[in-house]
């Protein structure tokens, strides 16, 4: 089965990493098959307010489209024996457990390769099957033992949460990008499947990008500094006349132009604002030079003139705005998916376009089933 639309995927995660790649895989043409416990589900089934209008939780609903839902006790030798019989016809197996629960099962790489060499198995735990297995992985406690939140925040502040369970996120893509890279050489080479292993951790350390290079190439541990860039400015949040203005300017070019907007030309020019490595390493002062001008106007108002320019600028959206901005960009980021009961649910769009095989949504997330 070389397509993904041919996909089978047996799905034994829950709440978000997990998930998320398997739904991911859904809007591509997989036939995910999410097995749940009986009686509760997958925890995120509880895991509100907020609720839809059908009492629903939101956060369930995020992640777990395409997919119908089976319930599993995988404590009765007869779900156990209906799960073993499901992945002997499957392509992909993910799951979520603490490291050890699937081997005590049975249900380990070794057991099901052997029974189905094709499948691709994807584990993934917090920080690894090693000497973390004993860890609990969830987001909050990743983006504190992984760095994320010693960089996020206010330099004389408290550490702080990214304000979405980012780490999750960023595992699931991994094991997305994982599974089709195990998939393809499946159906390029012997026609063997293998273990896809992700651990939260170190998708975190990975996705740290140029602030875990400042670690291990330069020796030097980053810290927090607001919404400022260590290597770019200006890039912050800037006050003007009325609200803040974001400022993402990348180069000299950008830089000019800021200053020919704002009425300063001058400062593109002197040495101390010049050249990028200068502006970074005069902040505080060019931060005072760009506020005193854009106090003038709005911060609406700038961000207009100065897009105009090309310049990098914009306001603070909340999520609402965010929404309607991406439906004026033509961006449809919401799609409407039918629900049995004839409702429908408002979900995001997924952000792939592909030109052939362009990302379907053809079931909403599942309700639990009846015992």
């Amino acid at each position: 089965m070389s397509a993904v639309g041919a996909l089978k995927v047996v799905d034994f995660s829950r709440v978000l990493a997990g998930p998320f790649a398997t739904m991911l895989l859904g809007d591509l043409g997989a036939e995910v098959i999410k097995v749940e416990r009986p009686g509760v589900g997958d925890d995120t089934r509880s895991w509100g307010p907020p609720y839809d209008e059908r009492g629903q939780a939101t956060y369930f609903q995020a992640v777990n489209r395409n997919k119908t839902s089976l319930l599993l006790d995988l404590r009765d030798p007869r779900d156990l024996a209906r799960a073993r019989e499901l992945l002997a016809g499957a392509d992909v197996l993910v799951e979520n457990f603490k490291p050890g629960t699937m081997d005590r099962l049975g249900l380990g790489f070794d057991a099901v390769h052997a029974a189905n060499p094709g499948l691709v198995y994807c584990s993934i735990s917090g920080f690894g099957s090693g000497a973390g297995a004993e860890l609990a992985g969830y987001d909050l406690l990743v983006q504190a033992l992984g760095g994320l939140m010693s960089i996020t925040g206010e330099p004389d502040g408290n550490p702080q949460k990214v304000g979405v369970a980012l780490v999750d996120v960023l595992a699931g893509l991994y094991a997305t990008v994982g599974i089709l890279a195990a998939l393809r050489h499946r159906d390029r080479g012997d026609g063997m499947g293998q273990l896809v292993e992700i651990d939260l951790l170190s998708s975190l350390l990975a996705s740290l990008v140029n602030q875990a290079s400042t670690y291990t190439l330069a020796g030097l541990v980053p810290e927090r500094m607001g919404n400022s860039h260590p290597s770019i400015a200006p890039y912050d949040l800037y006050a003007t006349g009325d609200g803040d203005l974001i400022l993402a300017v990348g180069n000299d070019g950008q830089f000019g132009l800021l200053c020919e907007t704002i009425g300063a030309e001058h400062l593109a020019s002197e040495e101390r604002f010049a050249t990028n490595a200068a502006r970074v390493g005069a902040r505080a002062e060019l931060r005072a030079e760009l506020e005193a001008r854009l106090a003038a106007g709005s911060a609406t108002e700038w961000a207009a003139d100065l897009q105009g320019r090309g310049v990098p600028a914009g306001t603070v959206n909340d999520i609402g705005q965010a929404f309607r901005l991406a439906e004026e960009l033509g961006l449809d980021p919401v799609i409407e998916v039918d629900r049995p009961d004839g409702t429908s649910a408002s979900l995001v769009r997924n952000p792939i376009r592909l030109s052939e095989t362009p990302p379907a949504y053809r079931t909403a997330p599942p309700d639990l089933p009846p015992e």
